[in-house]
């Protein structure tokens, strides 16, 4: 088994702060994670910002698989840190990161104020169309989102609310600032805006990830200065196939405590779901759907090529 060094510390302090009551267990928490993050940041080689249900699973499971077949890395532990580097002196050391929610801001803050600590990283912004983002995160965060990850989130967009979070509806909570649509489209405008003058960054829409799988692969290996056999590639998207990842994690292949199944009579608790692209629209009626697609092609930054809707953002 792969034991991230990183990601021991991180349970770490979930646990020694377990027995706190809430408000000073919340912020005990974001001050020592907060610090953690920074050290990862500080001795990162690449970093990855992805909202989350933006495919940042997939996008890992096939880089895995790539070092897999070239480098031994085991195939059962999808890296979220330091595992590449641990298993082989030499590979990039990841963080990824919301850059955006609770302690994870300070990423942000980061890129915005070029702080010497981001000089000479690479960095990926792995973006996705914010409608299938809001119902899919809705889901996540109602169904497999950590109860410590909740506490932090909410102390930080909505500390006196008393909005039952877990409670919402979809439709309340795709309209709700703080966590819903609005709050996602701020999220990618903030990003493309930081990061447009970047040499070494690149934005990945998932979209572009599904349509052509290994030409955006390859745009992301260049990125890395990697280089793998053809026949990598090919076997890497033939593993991390939708229909694939279900199946090993249902049947608990993954090391990842993010792709254990969670109840196995609840398909909505999946880790790995549809991955559709314009699967919002099938979960909203008609007129939400029109509603979203208004907000994405009115406010949203048109580096991410959403701006004239789904069609903008498949590269054919």
């Amino acid at each position: 088994m792969v034991i991230s060094h990183d990601r021991l510390r991180h349970w770490a302090i979930v646990y020694a702060t377990a027995w706190l009551p809430r408000r000073g267990r919340v912020a005990a928490r974001y001050r020592l994670m907060e610090r953690q993050r920074l050290g990862m940041l500080r001795r990162g080689d690449v970093v990855m910002i992805r909202h989350p249900k933006t495919g940042s699973t997939w996008l890992r499971t096939l880089l895995t698989q790539l070092y897999h077949y070239r480098d031994g890395i085991s195939p059962k532990r999808v890296f979220a840190a330091d595992e590449l580097a641990l298993q082989k002196p030499g590979l990039p050391r990841w963080v990824i990161s919301n850059g955006w929610y609770s302690l994870e801001r300070r990423i942000a803050e980061a890129y915005r104020d070029r702080d010497p600590i981001i000089h000479g990283k690479k960095t990926i912004l792995l973006a996705r169309h914010p409608g299938d983002i809001v119902v899919s995160w809705h889901r996540q965060y109602q169904k497999r989102t950590k109860s410590f990850k909740r506490e932090l989130i909410e102390a930080d967009v909505s500390p006196n609310s008393g909005i039952d979070w877990r409670q919402l509806d979809r439709w309340s909570f795709i309209q709700r600032d703080e966590l819903g649509l609005p709050a996602i489209i701020r999220y990618y405008n903030f990003w493309a805006e930081t990061l447009a003058d970047r040499e070494d960054a690149l934005i990945v829409r998932y979209e572009d990830l599904r349509a052509n799988t290994e030409t955006t692969l390859r745009r992301v290996t260049a990125l890395l200065g990697e280089t793998f056999k053809d026949q990598h590639y090919a076997d890497a998207i033939a593993f991390s196939s939708v229909d694939n990842m279900r199946k090993l994690e249902q049947t608990g292949y993954f090391q990842n405590n993010s792709l254990r199944l969670r109840d196995a009579g609840d398909p909505d608790a999946l880790k790995v779901r549809r991955a559709h692209v314009g699967g919002f629209r099938n979960d909203l009626t008609a007129e939400q759907a029109a509603w979203v697609e208004g907000q994405v092609c009115d406010n949203c930054h048109p580096a991410l090529g959403y701006a004239h809707g789904l069609e903008g953002a498949v590269v054919a």
